[in-house]
């Protein structure tokens, strides 16, 4: 289950510049497209004339054109015109809030009267020149809450990435949670350890020795309804940590983006953002290729642990202190999902 009145990350610009995109969210078969003045679209994938998916045609002067029979659809799910046949009276099909903003396309695909822009979760990174960006696209097989306890609980990075950014200190260090609103914070502060292979590289990229001790924190933060933003990075020791004067340190936001397709699979749009040495474009290369290798070790992990789930659907999972900001996480998308079954069902008078 997932709540469909939220916005999620459908897709980057790049993805629909040169032709439709067929893609599934919260299960609802959606294509997405660039109409007229290069505004985003975002239509039902299914042709009305006799059920094709509209993402294997093409645009046509800001028109969607079916590949099977040339029928063309207007953004709004309105048939536009068929070559040699009659069908403005052909019912329209579904069209979805689609909004371009931060360089992504963003879709609500929930009830559309609910869709209000200002709900899109406003990332400062994206709009300063003081921050650079890069990052991915991994299409996981598992349920999209498996992620989100996973970037909620930092700790299997010890185990999973130990040749990246794992070191024995995460296990170690106790990590505190806490719940502002629907906002969930988990945190872990280790100061005056040894940075991993990955910090050590972005020491240097920042032109910082990486043969210091440092102090090192990452800080998680969920927004419903998936979104997780992790504050991560490390200060020459000594220097104020987490508040040190930047020429000390090297930070980042690792950004997540989590798209649920189906039940048990999801779009998973990853990336960082960093404040130091926004200009060094090969920096940004290297940082998103380390990057990319470590998410593709959390995607075997997941996969697999989604397979064992579905082979054994009555086993009973434990919990731990460190598992609290996944729990805290999920019932906040339990809340979300329970509100909107509740806005479904009809009123007894109705129902009578």
């Amino acid at each position: 289950m997932f709540p469909k009145n939220a916005w999620y990350v459908a897709c980057t610009p790049d993805e629909i510049d040169s032709k439709p995109l067929g893609r599934m969210v919260c299960g609802e078969q959606i294509v997405f497209y660039r109409a007229e003045e290069g505004r985003v679209a975002a239509l039902e994938d299914f042709c009305p004339h006799r059920g094709a998916q509209l993402s294997l045609g093409q645009v046509c002067e800001g028109k969607l054109v079916c590949g099977y029979h040339g029928l063309v659809m207007g953004c709004d799910g309105k048939t536009v015109s068929m070559p040699g046949q009659r069908v403005g009276g052909f019912p329209a099909i579904k069209s979805y809030p689609v909004v371009e903003r931060y360089g992504f396309i963003w879709v609500w695909p929930g009830d559309a009267a609910q869709a209000d822009p200002a709900k899109i979760h406003h990332l400062e990174w994206a709009e300063n020149p003081d921050w650079a960006y890069g990052g991915g696209l991994y299409h996981v097989n598992c349920d999209y809450r498996l992620m989100i306890d996973n970037l909620m609980d930092l700790t299997h990075e010890t185990y999973v990435h130990t040749t990246s950014i794992g070191q024995k200190e995460i296990d170690e260090t106790p990590v505190s949670t806490r719940s502002e609103g629907e906002h969930v914070i988990t945190s872990r502060f280790m100061d005056g350890v040894m940075a991993p292979p990955f910090w050590r590289a972005n020491l240097r990229g920042n032109g910082l020795p990486d043969d210091q001790p440092v102090d090192r924190w990452q800080v998680c933060h969920f927004y419903p309804p998936t979104h997780i933003m992790i504050e991560v990075g490390v200060a020459l020791a000594g220097h104020g940590g987490y508040d040190a004067d930047p020429k000390y340190k090297a930070s980042s936001i690792v950004v997540d983006f989590i798209t649920p397709e189906t039940e048990t699979s999801m779009w998973y749009f990853w990336g960082m953002a960093r404040n130091f040495n926004v200009k060094d474009r090969n920096l940004t290369a290297q940082i998103r290729e380390g990057q990319g290798k470590v998410f593709a070790e959390d995607t075997a992990v997941l996969e697999a642990q989604q397979r064992n789930l579905l082979k054994y659907p009555d086993r009973r999972l434990l919990m731990l202190n460190i598992d609290a900001g996944g729990v805290q996480s999920r019932r906040i998308i339990d809340r979300l999902i329970a509100q909107e079954q509740q806005q479904n069902q009809p009123s007894m008078k109705q129902a009578a």
